[in-house]
């Protein structure tokens, strides 16, 4: 059986692929607008692109922060899994429909890893590396 402050630490690792991830995402759709921000909303048919864009942005940068350090870990993941299911429709689904299974799931091979990763955080919460912890202990 691992100890404690083996499970810390992969709790850590998993809390940590998915902030960085989604902190960089959020980031990129404000650097690249064009193609990765409100040009690709609109280019994937997403309705008030100009306003999802950069709310999905910023929320994409604030719950990857948060990820990172621990804070409000459950409720964090809700608002990326929304994200994560709302990108699933509009670049997925369609390859689905129209190429099968095998090559969608080509495609969401990474999608589907981060989805997972939430899911997992959203269950066991942040662990002792992380500010929920500390704050939980204080209180």
């Amino acid at each position: 059986m691992p100890d404690r402050s083996s499970v810390d630490n992969v709790l850590w690792l998993i809390r940590l692929i998915p902030g960085c991830t989604f902190f960089l995402e959020g980031w990129q759709k404000f650097v690249y607008p064009d193609t990765l921000g409100v040009g690709r909303f609109v280019h994937l048919g997403i309705p008030h692109a100009a306003f999802w864009a950069p709310v999905t942005g910023v929320t994409e940068i604030v719950c990857g922060l948060l990820l990172i350090v621990g804070l409000f870990t459950r409720l964090s993941t809700l608002p990326l899994l929304i994200i994560m299911a709302v990108a699933f429709v509009y670049t997925k689904w369609p390859l689905l429909i129209h190429h099968g299974f095998l090559p969608m799931f080509h495609e969401y091979r990474t999608d589907f890893a981060m989805t997972l990763s939430l899911i997992f955080l959203w269950i066991t919460g942040g662990g002792r590396l992380s500010l929920d912890y500390c704050w939980r202990r204080r209180t």
